[in-house]
């Protein structure tokens, strides 16, 4: 029944891009909110001060629960790499085994670490020996998404080992999990991570400063989360800038696709947008002059090879054109947000903390960092099509032949819609139940300081 709905293989992908955009939500909070939390509270020692501090309290409540459903799903994803890529994984297990096992032992190292860490709150004479036990699980967190990225990145540009006839002859650990694709995206996925986190936090203190509750506590909490989003959002588009190095000399069908190149050319420009007619002609669509030359090779007359010296079946998706887009006007978006924040720093002053506009564009701009990463993965996935294992096994080789994918994907859906509407509600009432400024008061710090 190839081809229609009850394809085990369209099933098995669906099934896979679900629970892959479920879990990279939860994925990305857990590798980013650990760092913010030590900065909030290495600030508050440093500086004396129970803002920060009660920051990194309220910060480390929230994360938990992000934790725990990010195992959840995580296991999820370990059992569907069993279950609906088998093929994929007989390769994956000879050949990237490692990294699979030490992305496990790192959530481990970071799991025990942040228990110890969460219980041991005013435990310690000294402050700074709290703040070292959230040392490792920041490092664990981070390494988590380093071992799984390397993973990504050897389907993307595997090497480290020879296969002949269907069979592998022979393995390199080391060499594959060192593909030419891991420097990129490892350091792209760190840092979209934290400026995804960032402009979270920021979102919630600038939802509370529009809600007139002027507390320096929102003040303090703002400044610090727009402070790293504007660090995070610059050192990321310098990592796209490298990814798109990347692609242009190991991936040239998927910068291609992105960008309906289609005839190798130097002096390449970019295109935003645009219809796709016949012929391949290019519609409406917006162009940059040899700016593709230049995201390729760094030179405006660089050559950039074209979708038509690519096989007619190893060509990715043209849509993926579109999410390339769409996530580019996120960014785009992001950007105009801390330029803004950055001016307003500069020339606004406490006008900062009551300009309805301006918090009302950072709290937008939490689901734009979200959807972000949510194209970004697409984009990524979609755009090696239609490899699994790029050049060693196409996604349809390595998928199931299970009949039973169907009621496995009606199952997880549910399973994830409760799990959804579970954590928003638990956060919800956690925060919503016990303020800040309630919290504040209790330890005898009375008032709202507006300045």
């Amino acid at each position: 029944m190839s081809g229609t709905i009850y394809d085990p293989v369209l099933l098995s992908r669906l099934l896979t891009s679900l629970t892959l955009g479920f879990h990279i939500l939860f994925a990305t909070l857990g590798v980013g909110v650990p760092l913010l939390i030590a900065l909030a509270e290495w600030t508050g020692i440093r500086r004396n001060d129970p803002h920060y501090l009660l920051l990194a309290r309220r910060w480390a409540r929230g994360y938990v629960i992000t934790v725990a459903v990010g195992v959840v799903t995580g296991t999820a994803i370990g059992l569907q790499l069993s279950l609906l890529w088998p093929s994929f994984m007989r390769v994956a297990g000879q050949s990237i085994a490692l990294p699979l096992f030490m992305e496990t032992f790192a959530f481990f190292f970071e799991a025990i670490f942040l228990g110890i860490y969460l219980y041991t709150w005013d435990r310690f004479k000294s402050k700074t020996a709290h703040i070292w036990l959230l040392v490792p699980v920041v490092i664990g967190s981070s390494a988590s998404a380093l071992f799984i990225t390397i993973v990504n990145a050897f389907m993307n540009y595997p090497v480290g080992l020879t296969m002949e006839g269907g069979t592998i002859t022979s393995v390199h650990p080391i060499a594959a999990m060192l593909s030419p694709a891991m420097p990129t995206k490892v350091a792209h996925v760190l840092s979209s991570a934290f400026v995804t986190c960032a402009f979270v936090l920021a979102a919630i203190a600038a939802w509370s400063l529009m809600k007139g509750r002027q507390h320096i506590y929102y003040k303090k909490a703002l400044k610090l989360t727009m402070g790293c989003a504007a660090v995070f959002t610059m050192s990321t588009a310098l990592i796209g800038d490298l990814s798109g190095k990347y692609l242009a000399n190991y991936q040239p069908e998927k910068l291609a696709a992105m960008e309906w190149h289609f005839e190798t050319t130097g002096h390449a420009p970019l295109l935003f947008g645009g219809v796709l007619g016949d012929d391949n002609e290019v519609k409406y669509g917006l162009t940059v002059p040899y700016a593709l030359s230049i995201l390729a090779h760094g030179i405006p007359s660089a050559e950039v090879t074209g979708l038509n010296d690519i096989p007619k079946d190893e060509q990715p998706p043209l849509w993926t054109h579109y999410i390339f887009d769409i996530k580019m006007m996120y960014v785009a978006y992001m950007t105009l947000v801390v330029l803004l924040f950055l001016w307003y720093m500069w020339r606004g002053k406490g006008r900062l903390y009551r300009s309805r506009k301006l918090l009302a564009l950072i709290v937008v701009a939490a689901p734009v960092a979200m959807l972000a990463i949510e194209h970004g993965w697409i984009l990524n996935e979609v755009g090696r099509q239609p490899w699994i294992l790029r050049g060693i096994m196409r996604t349809a080789e390595g998928a199931t032949t299970s009949g039973h994918v169907d009621t496995m994907l009606i199952v997880f859906a549910l399973l994830y819609l409760v799990l959804g509407i579970t954590t928003v509600r638990v956060l919800s009432r956690m925060f919503r139940s016990n303020r800040a400024e309630d919290e504040l008061r209790a330890l005898g710090m009375e008032g709202g300081d507006h300045r």
